[in-house]
């Protein structure tokens, strides 16, 4: 009897064509939710978490004779970030990265090699756009794809960010007495992040482009009231004691959904919404409404300075972009994702149990060779491969558009 052999394609994605046939699948891929989980609604655009990246990729994989029998999907991004400074923290060292996500096969077209063809095939695209390094981040509880990263794409588990989650109320927060939370313009908020961020690591060159996106709601200072007419933009200096953080509307990309509680959580959460609205003076912190799609502003670039009194400033940050959301009919939580060890992460208010302390991150060197130009700026720097060099800072800097 012969040997059946398997049908693999895999091309890139046609809008136009694909678009029907891609949203089928991914809700095909989509479990019957038996215990607490979160569904994703990309509102009919399956590139929109890829739409605003400057160099962009989405393959399709299709199966057996019949063509446009679309089985698997995954994206791609590639920008260029930093990977931490020179010795003497004077300069960043940039780098070209691709982000691999949205990777989804049907159920019944698992343990096929459908995944690991999907990923191979991006990564060829990476290659021929320069990208040195890959990576892709998942839940670390997702067992299945870190198994397939690991051990079948040989990719190597990197960072372990902290994922903080808030969610809205119907009340509005207090940002504190004898704080002044000022908006910077967008050239503004640019130098100071290049500053601050210099020795960070996934910090985006193009932190321009971000801040003027039309998603970006703008980027807002924290500071003592008796210090703001001390401090003089112009002059170049910071302010002693300040925090900053930018706000990404993730509400026109996406949206979440809760599924599977039980009848008493929803109860419970539907009375606390309830009566936070009608008694908003006792302050409960109640849930929204995340039983239908809901979306989320994504607080990216938090930063403090100025010892304790800089924690009390970005908490008033946070509250201040809380307050934003409430007044945003269908924002239901605020998002921030942090280094493991960065300082803003205690300062960021957050529920525990909607955060998760770790979100796995897996990456490759795509590159195993580099030219001698690339190997005597490897050493001037100190730095010869990013995955094995310890890191210079604890902080991440997490792109918006990468959410």
């Amino acid at each position: 009897m012969a040997e059946e052999v398997l049908i693999i394609r895999v091309r890139e994605y046609d809008e136009e064509r694909d678009r029907e046939a891609v949203k089928d699948m991914e809700r095909r891929c989509e479990q019957p939710a038996r215990k607490p989980s979160l569904s994703t609604d990309l509102m009919g655009d399956p590139i929109c978490r890829i739409r605003h990246s400057p160099t962009y990729l989405m393959l399709v994989a299709e199966y057996g004779e019949e063509k446009d029998n679309i089985v698997g999907v995954i994206r791609g991004c590639i920008k260029t970030v930093t990977r931490g400074a020179e010795k003497q923290k004077l300069f960043p060292i940039y780098t070209k990265v691709a982000y691999l996500l949205g990777l989804r096969v049907l159920p019944t077209y698992r343990r096929l090699g459908i995944g690991t063809k999907l990923v191979e095939k991006l990564e060829e695209w990476c290659k021929q756009e320069g990208a040195e390094y890959a990576y892709m981040a998942t839940e670390c509880t997702n067992e299945a794809s870190i198994n397939l990263f690991t051990l079948k794409c040989a990719y190597v588990k990197f960072r372990t960010p902290t994922v903080l989650v808030q969610p809205v109320h119907a009340h509005y927060k207090p940002t504190g007495p004898g704080i002044t939370i000022i908006r910077l313009t967008p050239q503004l908020a640019e130098s100071i992040y290049r500053r601050v961020f210099n020795n960070s690591e996934f910090f985006p060159k193009d932190i321009d482009v971000i801040l003027s996106n039309k998603l970006s709601l703008g980027t807002f200072m924290a500071l003592p009231k008796r210090a703001l007419h001390k401090w003089d933009p112009k002059s170049g200096h910071l302010p002693s004691c300040f925090a900053i953080l930018s706000v990404w509307n993730s509400k026109e990309v996406f949206k979440l959904q809760v599924n599977g509680v039980s009848a008493l959580t929803y109860a419970l959460c539907v009375g606390s919404r309830i009566l936070d609205g009608w008694m908003p003076w006792l302050r409960i912190p109640s849930i929204p409404n995340v039983f239908r799609p809901f979306g989320v502003y994504t607080l990216y670039g938090p930063h403090m300075e100025g010892g304790k009194g800089a924690s009390r400033l970005m908490k008033s940050l946070c509250a201040f972009a809380h307050n934003m959301a409430s007044d945003d009919p269908g924002c239901g939580a605020l998002v921030a994702e942090v280094g493991r060890m960065d300082p803003v992460r205690e300062a960021v208010p957050h529920w525990r149990r909607f955060s998760w302390a770790e979100d796995m991150w897996c990456m490759k060197k795509l590159s195993m060779t580099s030219d001698d130009e690339d190997d005597e700026d490897d050493e001037r720097c100190g730095v010869h491969n990013w995955i094995t060099t310890r890191p210079s800072s604890s902080v991440i800097f997490f792109d918006p558009r990468d959410f």
